[in-house]
């Protein structure tokens, strides 16, 4: 069954108890960390401004906020943003973190980031031209970071089956990024097998795309 990924998706998603990470089954000490390519991708960074565009419940703005960036979380979901927020709490996080309920089709931040991650995020909008949008709120020699899936027969960790423009690969990803404006530093597919809450395996197939912007 194929679907539409606007508010109503998400806030039943989020209200169904869904993962935090696709694959990652709620209440496991594995919902608390971020994706698997976030530390390997930052760890050459100097922190300072991030937005997570798409943050879900908040597992990779709280572990950038304890990393020392100073992280904006923005999702459609109130469902989402309040989990997150009271994710934050339970884990004591003693740095600001700014939630925001945000469209991101429709959406336009104050200003620029240093840092602009989105990882499995699915707006109401063609998957390329949302990577493009968000790469627009990169600050100049700031960093993009695009962690998606490149859907196989809906084994995509939402349980359904998405629209074919939400699936993209590592090369279509990469070639949306102007090269006159972007120096693409990490563009790799990884292959990975969770296991559902049910027991049942599922091979990802994860696209992680990584871009420094060099122009204004």
């Amino acid at each position: 069954m194929e679907h539409d990924f606007d508010k109503d998706y998400w806030e039943h998603h989020w209200e169904q108890g869904a993962q935090a990470q696709p694959g990652v089954e709620p209440g496991t000490p594995e919902a608390d960390q971020p994706n698997p390519y976030l530390d390997h991708e930052t760890a050459d960074l100097t922190p300072g401004t991030a937005l997570d565009a798409g943050c879900g419940t908040g597992t990779d703005v709280i572990w950038l906020a304890r990393h020392g960036w100073q992280v904006t979380g923005a999702d459609i979901s109130r469902t989402a943003l309040d989990q997150a927020a009271a994710r934050a709490a339970a884990q004591g996080l003693d740095v600001d973190v700014t939630w925001i309920e945000a469209d991101l089709v429709s959406w336009q931040p104050e200003h620029p980031f240093d840092l602009v991650t989105t990882a499995y995020a699915h707006p109401v909008m063609e998957q390329l031209a949302f990577y493009r949008r968000v790469a627009g709120w990169v600050a100049p020699g700031g960093t993009l970071l695009i962690i998606g899936h490149r859907h196989d027969g809906g084994a995509a960790g939402h349980g359904e089956q998405p629209p074919a423009e939400a699936t993209v690969s590592v090369s279509q990803t990469a070639a949306a990024l102007d090269p006159a404006q972007w120096l693409i530093d990490t563009a790799e597919e990884h292959e990975r097998t969770v296991t559902a809450p049910d027991g049942t395996g599922h091979v990802l197939h994860d696209v992680v795309v990584r871009a420094t912007r060099i122009t204004e």
